[in-house]
């Protein structure tokens, strides 16, 4: 075993040597240093302003929209993580729930209720992230 592995490793590793060796870097051109180096230094001046400026411009005043904005984009993330990850949850419970009533029929009743409780206890976190959703929508608390 050892040398068959040995030589199908070793062949690996003279394929990909070979793919590699293949590609040839492409030459790199001269340009002026004095043009994008001033042009890169503004850019990154004025994205620093703006990143400044940001919170000073969410509590600004109370007509700011900034705030419920962000708390719908947070709402959205909230109930969608919560549902994604209890969707995902729930199904590969149910899935190994089936596959062991499938091997041993007799133990169905006790399964069954085991799956039932974990299930409730896994849309609970979505029912939490659909609570915090609607706090962030309805009874923001950073909105004065």
């Amino acid at each position: 075993m050892a040398p068959r592995s040995l030589v199908l490793t070793a062949a690996v590793l003279l394929s990909c040597g070979a793919l590699f060796s293949a590609f040839v870097p492409a030459p790199l051109a001269r340009t002026s240093v004095s043009a994008p180096a001033a042009f890169s230094a503004q850019t990154a001046a004025a994205l620093s302003a703006a990143v400044l400026v940001t919170p000073t411009v969410a509590f600004a005043d109370d007509s700011s929209v900034w705030i419920p904005a962000l708390s719908a984009v947070g709402a959205g993330f909230a109930i969608g993580l919560a549902a994604i990850g209890s969707g995902v949850g729930q199904g590969i419970a149910s899935g190994r729930c089936i596959d062991g009533i499938s091997r041993q029929p007799e133990v169905a009743d006790d399964l069954r209720g085991v799956l039932l409780l974990s299930l409730a206890f896994m849309e609970s976190l979505t029912i939490y992230g659909l609570v915090i959703a609607l706090v962030l929508l309805f009874a923001n608390p950073l909105i004065k």
